[in-house]
């Protein structure tokens, strides 16, 4: 036995299964009269930084893998069959895997490689919904959608696709559609860099749970110079991401991102929380909410006025109380914060009014 576990190690172990599988697709494929060449990634051109399990591809993925694909399809018409979130470190030469979303990543790689018209993402749903269905049946299919209402609700909870997947054909200008395997005449969502907004209020409702909020208040009046620095230095100094950020001169309330945080051991994540607070109150009083939850309104912005007043007529009809809300640089996101037990009622209330009612 090797009796070591390196990231290194892992990224090779993780590989086999990938290596495996494309081969018997590619032979299953070649058997039922469908040409096709099996590829490992990391052998066509696929380079990436050294950062086990959580590589970044390099610029000169791309040319490469252009190059050898392309010369194989002159020269021979089979399908390629490619293994998804594997590559190669650029210093090391040893295997690498590209992380949470790594296979889409691929997938978005080659399409921009090669200059496709399209790029088909498939999935276990009917593409982008417009909520989650888990938490409300009466989820409908978002059929067109733009990069940045994509990556805002991947962010804030949605599953469908990871950002960095998106990132190269965001920058090929290459449209991606998200189509279901278990539905194939289910028409999907398209993302595209922009689509016509004049008619559209909101596109989907996202849900993210188990947030901690913090309200800080310096202790100082108007005026204070640096406040704000000094508080997003302690998160930096602690490795701690922020979720969504409403600020004032001397106050600021925020979220702690629990992809980051609550994905660590109890005992340390409760040591972090009493040290950020800790480290806080040197500057400032501080207020620390848990088991809060973000709903995030994805849509046109540019209406806020109009999503604002349904939003706030509807949660006041069902007693909730909004405790803190932020709208994204992006101009395609409104955040509400609200207590975890009465999230999922908000979601289905919203849903309800700004999906199945006409007015």
């Amino acid at each position: 036995m090797m009796k070591e576990l390196t990231l290194r190690t892992r990224d090779y172990l993780v590989s086999f299964g990938e290596c495996m599988s494309t081969r018997l697709f590619s032979a299953y494929l070649n058997k039922i009269g469908h040409k096709a060449r099996q590829y490992d990634a990391f052998e066509i051109g696929f380079i990436t930084t050294d950062d086990f399990t959580n590589a970044d591809i390099l610029e000169a993925t791309y040319p490469a893998v252009s190059k050898t694909l392309l010369n194989n399809w002159s020269k021979d018409k089979a399908v390629p069959v490619v293994t998804g979130f594997l590559g190669k470190g650029w210093r090391s030469c040893a295997i690498t895997t590209l992380g949470r979303g790594g296979s889409d990543l691929t997938a978005t790689t080659i399409g921009k490689a090669l200059g496709l018209r399209e790029i088909q993402v498939w999935k276990d749903v009917d593409g982008v919904l417009t909520c989650d269905p888990n938490i409300y049946s009466g989820a409908q299919s978002v059929p067109y959608l733009t990069f940045d209402e994509a990556a805002e609700l991947a962010y804030f909870g949605a599953q469908v696709l990871h950002p960095l997947s998106m990132r190269p054909a965001r920058d090929g200008d290459i449209p991606v559609r998200v189509k279901n395997s278990y539905n194939p005449n289910a028409p999907g969502t398209v993302i595209t860099r922009s689509r016509d907004m004049s008619k559209a209020v909101l596109t989907s409702i996202v849900l993210k749970r188990n947030v901690t909020m913090l309200d800080i208040a310096s202790t100082r009046m108007l005026g204070q110079y640096g406040f704000l620095a000094k508080v997003f230095t302690t998160f930096e100094d602690l490795g701690i991401s922020v979720d969504v950020v409403a600020t004032s001169e001397v106050s600021i309330s925020l979220t702690l991102d629990p992809a980051k945080l609550w994905g660590r051991e109890l005992v340390q994540r409760a040591n972090e929380l009493d040290h950020v607070v800790e480290e806080l109150e040197k500057i400032a009083v501080v207020k620390l909410l848990q088991r809060r939850s973000i709903i995030s309104l994805i849509g046109n912005v540019q209406k806020s006025s109009l999503i604002l007043e349904k939003v706030f007529k509807v949660l006041r009809s069902n007693g909730v109380n909004v405790q803190m809300i932020s709208q994204g640089a992006s101009k395609v996101n409104i955040s509400l914060i609200v207590n975890d037990a009465e999230a999922e009622q908000c979601v289905r209330a919203l849903h309800s009014a700004f999906f199945e009612t006409s007015s």
